[in-house]
Formats: structure tokens, C-alpha cells, sequence
């Protein structure tokens, strides 16, 4: 079977693991979340380590906005269940609506994204810099690290939609939008935790 075959009924139903390349590259991208997994786990504790030490700039409870972070939070989860939708497209070899979701799909990170830069600004003004203090520090760690995993799975998943209106769904674009819905529901499962260890319990506890 020719690697650029198109939709003519060639493709088997997962063309993302039709090839010894495609299901070597989902499995070294499983390798690859692992790894950031333990970065996040680094930072995750630094934060927890460090969250109490605020000088004299302002507390968790002073700064956090729940109902922002909620609806940041939704338009997230929300953002899975698209690119969810897009696998299910690749799966039924219906390019037009893969490539729909997964413009739906960008358009809610760029929102998600909008919020929290929103969100950053917000701080500063109310005197939560990057220097503040050590818990400023490492939230913004944290928080903007995730965010510009964010902003790197937006531009990637763009740079699919290019590609796969350019040369269509074949064995080998459907692994590269395999790995980058794997890689966007790893960062909306990393903002779960957030929300969780960073908002929640800076709220009450």
C-alpha cells in the first residue's frame, strides 16, 4: 500500500498504526510523556514546597479568581473532547470534519490561552510578579509552563491542518495527528492538576 494513499477505501480503519513507523512513533511519544511527566512532577513540587513563602506580595486566596479559572478550565476540557472528535473523524477517513474539529479544537486553546495571559496580567497589577516572591516564582513556573505547551500544541496542530488539507489523510499524517491528540489531552490532563493542587487548594486550604 503506497504511504499516500487518500481516501479511496485503502486505509484500514486505525492508519495511524498501518505502519511499522507510525506505531514506532506513537510508542516513542509515550517515552516522551513520560518524561514530562516528571518534569511537571518537579515542578509541581517546587510549588508545593514554595507556596507559603509570599513576602509581602498577596496570597493565594487575595488573587485567585475561581469563576475565570473555571471557564478557562471548561473551554480546556472542552478543547479534549474536540480533538476526541477529530480522532473519530480520522478513524471514519473523513478529512473534512477532521480538519474541522481540529480548527475547533485551536480555536479553544487560543481562547484558553487568551484567558490566561489575561489572567497574568491581572496579577501583576495587583502586585504578583514573576519576583515577588518564591511563590510567585514558582507559580509562574508552573502555570506558564503549561501554557506554553499550550501555545506549542496550538501551532502544532495548525501546522497538521495545513499539511493534511495539502496532502490529505494517509499512513503518514494520521500518526503525526495521532501523537498530537495524545499530546493535547497530556496538557489538558496536566491543567486537571492545576486547577486541583495550584487553585482549588489555594482557595481552601
Amino acid at each position: 500500500m503506497s504511504a499516500h494513499s487518500h481516501l479511496d477505501g485503502q486505509l484500514p480503519h486505525e492508519p495511524e498504526k498501518a505502519t511499522l513507523e507510525g506505531r514506532n512513533k506513537v510508542l516513542g511519544f509515550w517515552l516522551f510523556l513520560g518524561g514530562e511527566t516528571v518534569l511537571f512532577g518537579t515542578l509541581f513540587a517546587a510549588f508545593l514546597a514554595l507556596r507559603d513563602q509570599v513576602l509581602d506580595g498577596p496570597t493565594e486566596n487575595h488573587l485567585f479568581n475561581l469563576t475565570l479559572v473555571g471557564i478557562a478550565t471548561a473551554i480546556l476540557l472542552t478543547s479534549s473532547l474536540t480533538s476526541v472528535f477529530a480522532i473519530q473523524a480520522m478513524h471514519q477517513q473523513n478529512v473534512k470534519s477532521l480538519i474541522n474539529w481540529l480548527i475547533v479544537t485551536v480555536l479553544l486553546g487560543v481562547s484558553f490561552l487568551g484567558l490566561e495571559i489575561y489572567e497574568f496580567y491581572h496579577y501583576v497589577h495587583e502586585g504578583h510578579g514573576f519576583t515577588t516572591s518564591a511563590f510567585s516564582s514558582s507559580f509562574y513556573t508552573l502555570v506558564g509552563f503549561h501554557g506554553a505547551h499550550v501555545l506549542f500544541g496550538i501551532m502544532w496542530i495548525t501546522l497538521l491542518i495545513v499539511q493534511l488539507k495539502r496532502k490529505g489523510l494517509t499512513v503518514v499524517t494520521a500518526p503525526k495527528v495521532y501523537v498530537a491528540g495524545m499530546y493535547w489531552h497530556f496538557i489538558d490532563v496536566v491543567w486537571v492538576f492545576i486547577f486541583t493542587v495550584v487553585y482549588l487548594m489555594g482557595k481552601v486550604v
